[in-house]
């Protein structure tokens, strides 16, 4: 027992691990803002937040998802377990795809969405925002697989922009030019690049071994020197997912396992994501619970996507009915520089937000010269993405 609480208590004198990019990102810093990102460390500006935006909106941005968490899924029975898992149908999924997904625990409410790379019937790699490996092996108790966490052994790289296919292109990749969104395919020495993204733009992420990630860096660094090529953090990307309309866990959402008390959850239906949930497949985590809660309209609140009058930044900003009532709240929000818009994505208390769309405000506190003044701007309900790019989904894509 005295050596468990000593090597217990040594974890948290452990430095965050650095991932296999971290040399190259580290080398384009100049403002040096990290955080921690799953034990790993990770940068949220490299060097200015507004340019790096702009390199993902006009010409290619590259930023580092090595720290995602990875779980590697093979066996005879992986599809069922996946299905077990899942709200999506997984035997629907067709090879070399990637499918958005989300899991809930046994009272339907959501413990994590992530993508689901299918290379088999009988493998497929699982990613997410949190680690949850006890909870899968006890799902897969029963199932005839193999699971595991390949986080710290898979590099990860996620090149953005409308410039991105080219800088592929010029790296010798011209493979990705017949993959349609959501399509990954796989190259010689296990590197996987799927057309994926979390900017809402035309784009690849990248997966490989990391004793591979040092000389893929300098091969698409060099391919992009005269397509605008910038390295950026994680601020530049919330723009832009902001602006698609994706949602975080934990930002936007609390997941089950982190929430405190009980009314912290969400079910999919109260974070937009009732469309995922497939009720014609046979038993899923949580589908009794889903169930039961749409047959007595147990859900509490809906997601919404807001436009807020006025250039003020409203993160965390509360959201009143005629000024008075409080009904929701803001998860997220952002100036959109290419929308010319205040954005935001909030959570919203029913029938707020779904029957009474009208006569909303958020309450916003500005610092200006050292005192804060309240101000009530307008809010309207919309729907996303704020931006909608033509170039995300076309197939060859547009190279410039």
């Amino acid at each position: 027992m005295k050596k468990e609480l000593i090597k217990s208590k040594s974890n948290f004198n452990n430095p965050l691990k650095k991932t296999p990019f971290y040399e190259k990102f580290s080398s384009q810093m100049t403002q040096g803002y990290w955080y921690d990102w799953s034990g790993y460390k990770a940068a949220s500006i490299i060097q200015d937040q507004e340019l790096e935006y702009f390199a993902i909106r006009s010409t290619t941005s590259l930023f580092d998802i090595s720290p995602l968490i990875k779980y590697r899924i093979k066996g005879k029975d992986t599809e069922k377990f996946l299905n077990k898992l899942t709200v999506r149908n997984v035997i629907l999924q067709k090879n070399n795809t990637v499918q958005y997904t989300l899991w809930c625990n046994d009272d339907g409410h959501v413990l994590d969405d992530g993508t689901l790379f299918k290379f088999s019937e009988f493998d497929y790699r699982l990613c997410c925002q949190e680690r949850h490996l006890p909870w899968l092996l006890d799902t897969a108790i029963g199932f005839d697989i193999e699971l595991f966490e390949e986080t710290d052994l898979v590099a990860g790289l996620s090149i953005q922009g409308p410039t991105s296919a080219s800088v592929l292109n010029n790296a010798g990749l011209s493979i990705i030019n017949t993959l349609k969104p959501f399509d990954f395919v796989t190259i010689k020495k296990n590197i996987l690049i799927s057309r994926t993204g979390f900017t809402g733009d035309l784009g690849y992420e990248i997966f490989l071994p990391n004793q591979l990630a040092n000389n893929f860096w300098d091969k698409i660094w060099e391919a992009g020197k005269y397509l605008g090529i910038k390295a950026i953090g994680f601020n530049a990307l919330n723009i832009a997912r902001v602006e698609t309309g994706f949602i975080v866990a934990n930002s936007d959402f609390i997941t089950a396992e982190h929430a405190i008390r009980n009314n912290r959850t969400r079910n999919p239906d109260e974070i937009g994501l009732s469309w995922m949930v497939d009720m014609s497949k046979p038993f899923f985590n949580g589908k009794d619970a889903i169930v039961k809660i749409r047959k007595n309209n147990l859900s509490k609140y809906v997601f919404a996507a807001l436009e807020i009058d006025g250039k003020e930044p409203a993160d965390g900003a509360i959201i009143y009915h005629d000024k008075k009532h409080e009904v929701g709240i803001i998860t997220t929000a952002t100036w959109s520089p290419t929308a010319k818009k205040s954005i935001a994505l909030a959570s919203m208390k029913l029938p707020y937000g779904q029957k009474i769309k009208s006569n909303l405000w958020v309450e916003i506190y500005a610092l200006r010269e050292l005192e804060y003044y309240k101000m009530m701007k307008k809010v309207s309900i919309v729907k996303t993405p704020f931006v909608k790019l033509k170039r995300r989904t076309l197939t060859p894509p547009l190279k410039n």
